[in-house]
């Protein structure tokens, strides 16, 4: 039984992997292609209209989403049917979407207007609004099949959605991104409503065919108290909208206080787009191998927390902080010593290389603390994320009004550094103190940051051969590859037995 449930973990980590490596190729180069068609500036108001957007679809999924894989995952838990469960979220969803969507229709105007500063937003936040319902049901219906451990339909309609985003996006794009910003940006947009819709059918088909979603005789009336589900859509939900609003209020005053150090609000969007639209995309292109590990994780630790199994929550919890710590060190040598070449290659900007390269520093953080935060919300801990969330965005919104209008993009990028570092120290102190497993700093960050340094020289002594281009980046590439596992392989040869022994046995500080 133990061995079947191991293979089934690692069936779903591959196809989760493997579809989310996919997906991330797909849409970075979905990304480049309207990088190219809108310009920095059109970037710059797409980011602009996500923000805001962002903050109904937190209204509309976010508590849901959590809400249904732990939900499922404790219904199984003890024993119960996912019928009611089932149901009774996706009711919830459609209800919360719908409301969202209303919300949005009614208030695009003043937003656009008051918010953005910028009308021509207004178009695409309507374009927007008929997505909100279906991205609340389907993100209820991917919840209960991560609990039930099957991922194909959610990987499935993952990737129908992300074609079918491009193919509506790029048709309506051609035809319509001559008539401005504001039209090339509803083109795009229009491609998300329909593939949201799209997606979330597919998915509903799935559902409609898995036996362990149907109705039995024996099933209780409800999957779970009201109650239950309050406790965790109204923080995680509360949370989410209060971070996302902070967010977009982060996002509107970026291009202002640029426009107040550069003297121009065309030249702010555009270097905020350039920022936002095409450097950060780039930034967490990597991080689809650790999003599959997290997702997967999170009713994992759910079961074992659930169990009272604090010995298995503690290992489940110190082999997501190694392989997070080894893969996000080399995905952050990498987009140091590459972040200009790619740039240049994949959006003919220098100056996003430049972005790239100093955020590459702090990715491992980004990577650790996304991570994390998804274990606390495994734990239960929807409140703590949302407190250091909330310290988090108004610290980075008085850093934003103070230093960007003296210093630029520059000073935002500053913002972003400190902001990164306090939040993942925060979120990483309260997993330890939840969990009671003792820090290892050496074996989750110390020895990757070690093979990256190996890594990176050697990747180093290769740029002095004098190759160009594509072939270049390969051979440095596999140089920095080489560089980080060959040390580590010999590491592990050494001494397998002390880690197997550490791997079986997670230190606990307490019983408590």
């Amino acid at each position: 039984m133990i061995q079947s449930k191991g293979k089934t973990y690692l069936k779903n980590a591959a196809l989760l992997t493997s579809s989310g490596l996919v997906l991330r190729v797909l849409g970075m180069v979905f990304r480049v292609y309207i990088a190219a068609s809108l310009g920095s500036e059109g970037m710059g108001l797409y980011q602009l209209i996500l923000s805001v957007y962002t903050v109904f679809v937190s209204l509309a999924s976010a508590g849901i989403n959590v809400a249904s894989t732990r939900l499922a995952a404790q219904s199984l838990a003890r024993g119960r049917g996912m019928a009611p469960t089932l149901w009774g979220l996706v009711t919830a969803a459609a209800g919360l979407g719908t409301l969202a969507m209303v919300g949005q229709f009614a208030l695009c105007g003043p937003l656009s207007r008051f918010l953005l500063h910028d009308a021509r937003a207004e178009l695409g936040l309507k374009m927007l609004a008929p997505s909100l319902p279906f991205v609340a049901v389907a993100g209820a219906l991917r919840g209960c099949f991560l609990a039930r451990r099957r991922v194909e339909p959610n990987v499935v309609a993952q990737l129908l959605e992300q074609l079918i985003r491009m193919v509506v996006s790029l048709a309506l794009l051609r035809r319509y991104a001559s008539w401005g910003a504001g039209y090339g940006c509803a083109a795009v947009l229009m491609g998300n409503t329909v593939s949201e819709a799209i997606s979330c059918l597919i998915v509903a088909l799935f559902a409609r065919g898995e036996p362990a979603f149907r109705r039995r005789s024996d099933d209780p009336a409800r999957g779970y108290s009201r109650r239950e589900l309050a406790a965790i859509v109204l923080p995680v939900g509360g949370s989410r909208i209060l971070s996302s609003g902070l967010q977009a209020m982060e996002s509107t005053l970026i291009p202002l206080c640029l426009a107040l150090y550069l003297g121009e609000r065309g030249l702010a969007v555009s270097q905020y787009g350039a920022l936002k639209g095409m450097a950060i995309p780039l930034i967490f292109f990597p991080f689809s191998v650790l999003a599959a590990l997290s997702s997967l994780l999170m009713p994992e630790i759910t079961r074992a927390y659930t169990r009272k199994d604090r010995e298995g929550c503690g290992r489940l919890i110190d082999a997501m902080m190694r392989a997070t710590g080894l893969f996000s060190a080399l995905a952050g040598a990498a987009l140091v010593l590459f972040g200009q070449e790619l740039a240049q290659l994949l959006y003919g900007d220098p100056q996003v290389g430049e972005y790239v390269r100093v955020l590459g520093a702090i990715a491992p953080f980004m990577y650790l603390e996304s991570m994390v935060d998804g274990v606390l919300k495994g734990l239960g801990e929807q409140m703590a994320t949302f407190r250091y969330s909330v310290v988090d965005s108004c610290l980075r919104i008085a850093g934003i009004l103070l230093l960007v209008p003296r210093f630029g993009i520059w000073g935002f990028l500053g913002v972003m550094v400190c902001s990164n570092l306090l939040t993942c120290l925060l979120n990483t102190r309260r997993m330890l103190q939840r969990s009671a497993i003792q820090a290892n700093w050496g074996g989750w960050i110390g020895l990757p940051l070690c093979f990256a340094a190996v890594g990176a020289g050697a990747a180093l002594g290769v740029s002095r051969l004098g190759w160009q281009g594509w072939p270049g980046l390969i051979a440095q590439a596999a140089a920095l590859c080489v560089g980080f596992c060959l040390p580590m392989a010999v590491l592990w040869q050494k001494n397998k037995a002390a880690f197997a022994l550490l791997a079986k046995r997670p230190r606990h500080t307490s019983e408590n």
